[in-house]
C-alpha cells in the first residue's frame, strides 16, 4: 500500500511538471512581446524571470517523480517507453535550464519547452505499470548506458529548437521555395505527435480494443490470449493475422513478422491525425505555420541561436559518444559476450553519432554556419525522434523491451 501511494504520489509530480512547463512557455512568451526596443538576449526581463523560476520548480517536481519511481521499482526508471521518454523530457528541460542562464535568450523556451512537453506527453500515451526487470536489463549499466545517452540526446535536441528559431527567422515566408516546403515539413511531424495523443486518447476513453490470432518471426502460431491487441481501429494488420472478432473493421493489408504492427497502425494513426490537424491550422491561419511563427522571433539575433544550437551540439556530442556508444559496447559485452551485434538501435545509434560528427566536420572544416547548420540540427533531431519512435516501436530487435 505504501508503495501504491509513493507511485501516485510520483505521478502526480509529473503532472504538476508537465503543467508547470506549459504555463513557464507563456511566460516566456511574455518576456518576448515586452521587448520592444531591448535585442533579446540582452538582459532578463520579469517575464523571462518568472517563466524560468517555473521551469525550474517544473524540473524539481518531474526530478522528485524519478526519485521516487525510483524507490518505487527498485532501480533507475528508464526500462520502458513511458520511463524513457520522461526521462529525456526531463533532461532537455536541465538542458534548456542551463542554457538560458548561459545566454539569457527566452525566445529559447519558446521553443524548447513545447518540444519537452510534446516528449512528455507522448510518453503519457505508453503503460506506466511498474514490472520486474526483464534479465538483460538487470545490471547498473542500465543506469550508465541510457541516463547518459538520453542525456546527450536531450542536449542535441536545444540544438534543433535553436535551429529551428533560426530558420523561422530567417525563411522568407512571402514566397514558396524548397526552405519553405521543409520547414512546414517539420512543423507537421510536431503536429503528429500531438495527432498522436489525441487519437490514442480518444480510442483509449472508449476503450476500443482489436485482437488478432497471428503468426510471429519463428513461424509459431499465436491465438486467442496470446494474440495480439489493437488499441486503434487495424489499417495494417500482423502477420497472417486473423480478426477473432470477425464484425470488427478488417485491415487493409498484413505486414511482416519483422514488423511491430501494432506500433506500426499507430505510427499511421498519427500521420492521418497530425494530417487533418495540420490542414486545420491552416485553414484557421490562412498561411503557413512557419509565417505564423515569425513575430516570436522578429527581435532575435541570429548570430546568437546559431551560437546556441552549435555550442549544444558540441557539448551534447561528446555525452551522446559516451552513453549511446561506449558505455552501450561495454553493456553489450557483459551481457551478450559481444560488444556489437548490428542490433537496429545500435546500427541508428551509430548513424547518429556519424551524422553529428560530419556537423562539427562540416561547420569547423568547411564554415557551415548559419541556415546550413541550422538544418544540420534539424535533421539530426528527426534522427534521434526516428530512432526513439520507429526503431523501438516498429523495428524488432535486441532492444524491444518496450
Amino acid at each position: 500500500m505504501e508503495m501504491n501511494h509513493l507511485l501516485n504520489i510520483s505521478s502526480n509530480l509529473l503532472f504538476v511538471a508537465f503543467i508547470l512547463y506549459l504555463i513557464g512557455t507563456f511566460f516566456f512568451g511574455g518576456a518576448i512581446r515586452s521587448k520592444s526596443k531591448k535585442a533579446e538576449g540582452a538582459s532578463m526581463n520579469r517575464w523571462g524571470l518568472i517563466g524560468i523560476t517555473i521551469s525550474i520548480v517544473g524540473f524539481v517536481c518531474q526530478l522528485g517523480y524519478f526519485i521516487l519511481r525510483w524507490v518505487v521499482s527498485g532501480h533507475a526508471p528508464v526500462s520502458n517507453m513511458f520511463e524513457f521518454t520522461t526521462f529525456f523530457g526531463m533532461m532537455l528541460v536541465a538542458a534548456f535550464i542551463i542554457i538560458f542562464f548561459i545566454y539569457r535568450t527566452a525566445v529559447l523556451g519558446v521553443f524548447a519547452l513545447p518540444v519537452a512537453l510534446l516528449i512528455i506527453a507522448y510518453a503519457s500515451m505508453f503503460p506506466r505499470e511498474v514490472n520486474p526487470l526483464v534479465p538483460s536489463l538487470r545490471s547498473y549499466w542500465l543506469h550508465i548506458h541510457v541516463t547518459t545517452a538520453a542525456a546527450g540526446e536531450a542536449i542535441l535536441a536545444i540544438s534543433f529548437a535553436a535551429g529551428l528559431i533560426y530558420l523561422v527567422k530567417s525563411i522568407n515566408q512571402s514566397r514558396k521555395s524548397k526552405s519553405t516546403f521543409w520547414l512546414e515539413f517539420v512543423m507537421y511531424i510536431l503536429i503528429s505527435v500531438v495527432g498522436f495523443i489525441i487519437i490514442t486518447s480518444i480510442f483509449h476513453a472508449a476503450n476500443y480494443t482489436q485482437r488478432f490470432d497471428w503468426v510471429d518471426k519463428d513461424g509459431v502460431e499465436q491465438v486467442g490470449k496470446q494474440g495480439l491487441t489493437f488499441d486503434l481501429p487495424a489499417i495494417v494488420g500482423p502477420h497472417e493475422g486473423k480478426l477473432q472478432n470477425q464484425d470488427q473493421f478488417k485491415p487493409l493489408f498484413n505486414v511482416p513478422a519483422l514488423i511491430n504492427a501494432v506500433k506500426l497502425n499507430t505510427v499511421i494513426w498519427s500521420a492521418i491525425t497530425g494530417l487533418v490537424l495540420y490542414i486545420l491550422i491552416r485553414l484557421i491561419g490562412r498561411k503557413r505555420i512557419g509565417a505564423m511563427l515569425q513575430p516570436l522571433v522578429k527581435n532575435i539575433k541570429l548570430d546568437l541561436v546559431d551560437e546556441i544550437s552549435y555550442r549544444s551540439v558540441l557539448i551534447g556530442f561528446p555525452v551522446f559518444t559516451l552513453g549511446a556508444l561506449i558505455f552501450a559496447m561495454i553493456w553489450a559485452q557483459v551481457a551478450w559476450s559481444k560488444a556489437w551485434s548490428w542490433d537496429p538501435k545500435e546500427v541508428w545509434a551509430l548513424i547518429t553519432w556519424l551524422f553529428y560528427a560530419a556537423f562539427l566536420h562540416l561547420r569547423l572544416s568547411k564554415g557551415w554556419h548559419g541556415s546550413k547548420s541550422a538544418w544540420l540540427a534539424v535533421i539530426g533531431f528527426a534522427i534521434i525522434m526516428f530512432n526513439l519512435i520507429a526503431v523501438n516501436l516498429v523495428i524488432a530487435g535486441l532492444h524491444s523491451y518496450a
